[in-house]
């Protein structure tokens, strides 16, 4: 009988412990000018199944999913996804956001995208996406850092726990 009651609270840990481990957000970070409120990090797998409770790990990635139809066109969409929130006090002037990252396969070296916003709002989101070819010949993002800037003047940054 022992062994039949622990096979619900086992199903239980693991709807709560999957969602936080695949789906993680993070604390906001304050800058000097602005802030980096929201991390939204999402590795998607076209192959593997996930079975959770969570309703929006399944919407996720049928989302990412949605109009790839075949094997080769899931596999394209493989990859990394990141979301940021982040806002800054002065909205008159346009901003670049700098994501840095680094992947499983290739040790310490870092790459990087670059995002203009001519436009800055009052909140703003924004996304990157390490996927197919990149993601497949290099790996998995193993640690990664933003940077919101404004003519070379760091308004917020934050970074994933492992990066140096």
């Amino acid at each position: 009988m022992a062994s039949t009651s622990r096979l619900p609270l086992r199903l239980l840990l693991l709807a709560f412990l999957v969602p936080t481990l695949l789906n993680s957000c993070s604390s906001a970070s304050k800058g000097p000018g602005g802030r980096i409120s929201k991390v939204k990090t999402y590795h998607l797998i076209p192959t593997e199944r996930i079975r959770t409770f969570d309703r929006s790990l399944a919407f996720e990635r049928q989302y990412l999913l949605h109009g790839a139809v075949t094997a080769s066109d899931q596999r394209e969409r493989a990859g990394n996804y990141y979301t940021f929130n982040w806002k800054v006090e002065d909205r008159s002037q346009p901003v670049t956001l700098k994501f840095q990252y680094r992947q499983a396969n290739t040790g310490l070296e870092t790459f990087q995208m670059l995002q203009e916003i001519p436009e800055v709002k009052r909140s703003n989101w924004t996304k990157f996406e390490i996927i197919g070819p990149a993601y497949y010949e290099k790996g998995r993002v193993t640690a990664w850092k933003l940077t919101v800037e404004r003519a070379g003047e760091i308004l917020a940054s934050q970074q994933s726990y492992l990066w140096e």
